[in-house]
């Protein structure tokens, strides 16, 4: 259940996206405090149920998007389904969907329909190219974002080709910007009573971040191209190879930290050679700038590198494994919880939530939902007898 003592205690969202982005957003509100109400196909429920790896039936990647949320089943292709949606529209104060633009608006469930019941509203909507513009109809997924925003043009190596994500950076990424829109629309509601309608594209947070790329062709005629692990901004930066074959980073993007490693490298002198004075310089002449390091860093065990580099307060960090960050003390304080309330999961720890506020010490995870768990619950609410809940779970439209 929601905490009531979040930032968000008391707001109700009824969850009507499935897959990644949306569930996300979700996720971000329930951390906060918020009653999140996932509606799921009755019989299939959220595709990502499905989503592997899986552990004793259960999706990991849907169990980190959706523990502590209650489920209800309903179909959205029957009228008494959605005349549900519609009634359960009316009780909350966020809606979250991730359809195609149209399709809410066909099944007579759009903003105008749904705020004249309740005018303080706020639908937030997800989809692969936002509600405007020549491509609003298209299909999207996070790799057509990641393609499409240009972060892949740029990620990799040069005579690699393009190079998208193992993950949904997309979909994580729309999902937080949707959770942030919804919680400046409910702030300004508390002023002004008046809800509004939140509109994410997948693509564009991700644009955004890659933004440089755009100022950088549309000022200086300048196409990006794939750096490897460089920025074509600062030197030396990147990640380097220790003596035991393990892997660190080193950020020094600075004047000061750029002296500071040179320093701990035994190589002071550096910093007086013209060639590597300043960030130009270093930048003009990177390929030796990175060789000095990539020679020191293979001279010493990770660790000891490491040791050295935090002496000297260089920005650097190893390069973790899922097995590095479970078991670093940091981690395993500040950042990493557990889902409670599962046999067999004592043992799973996933990131908790994306950030902290001093009055507020977060959630708990208490157990991924089955299709439909709380239907009658939630349904009940709204003055469903148990007979009519029957009638209509016999009839398909929803699982009770």
């Amino acid at each position: 259940m929601a905490r009531t003592d979040g930032p968000l205690a008391g707001v109700r969202v009824l969850e009507l996206g499935a897959g990644y982005a949306a569930p996300t957003a979700g996720r971000m509100l329930r951390d906060f405090g918020a009653d999140v109400i996932k509606a799921e196909d009755p019989v299939t429920g959220d595709y990502a149920r499905q989503w592997v790896p899986q552990k004793d039936g259960l999706s990991l990647g849907f169990c980190r998007l959706n523990a502590g949320k209650r489920s209800i089943g309903i179909d959205l292709r029957r009228p008494d389904g959605r005349d549900l949606v519609r009634r359960l529209a009316a009780r909350v104060d966020v809606v979250v969907e991730s359809f195609r633009p149209g399709r809410l608006e066909g099944w007579g469930l759009g903003y105008e329909v749904l705020s004249a019941e309740n005018p303080g509203l706020v639908l937030t909507r997800v989809s692969g190219f936002g509600q405007t513009g020549p491509y609003r109809a298209r299909p999207g997924f996070g790799t057509v974002a990641e393609t499409a925003s240009g972060f892949a043009q740029i990620n990799g190596w040069p005579d690699l080709p393009p190079t998208s994500p193992p993950f949904g950076f997309a979909d994580s990424i729309a999902g937080i910007s949707a959770a942030m829109g919804t919680a400046m629309s409910l702030f300004r509601r508390e002023r002004t009573g008046q809800g509004d309608v939140v509109d994410v594209a997948l693509y564009e947070p991700l644009m955004f971040i890659v933004g440089d790329m755009v100022l950088k062709y549309t000022g200086l005629g300048e196409v990006q191209g794939r750096i490897g692990n460089a920025t074509g901004a600062a030197s030396p930066r990147g990640i380097y190879q220790a003596a035991d074959g393990k892997f660190l980073s080193i950020a020094a993007s600075n004047q000061v930290i750029a002296t500071r490693l040179f320093t701990a490298m035994g190589l002071p002198r550096l910093m007086e050679d013209p060639r590597f004075a300043t960030g130009a310089a270093r930048l003009e002449n990177n390929d030796l700038v990175q060789k000095y390091v990539s020679d020191w860093v293979a001279s010493l065990p990770r660790d000891e590198a490491l040791a050295v580099l935090d002496q000297h307060e260089v920005v650097s960090a190893p390069v973790n494994d899922a097995s590095d960050i479970v078991t670093d003390p940091h981690f395993v304080e500040r950042t990493l919880v557990g889902i409670t309330g599962r046999a067999g999961f004592e043992s799973v720890r996933m990131p908790g939530p994306v950030l902290h506020l001093a009055g507020y010490d977060g959630p708990g995870y208490d157990g991924v939902p089955t299709v439909g768990e709380h239907t009658a619950q939630v349904l009940g609410d709204l003055g469903l007898s148990p007979g009519a809940l029957e009638a209509l779970a016999a009839d398909g439209v929803v699982t009770a």
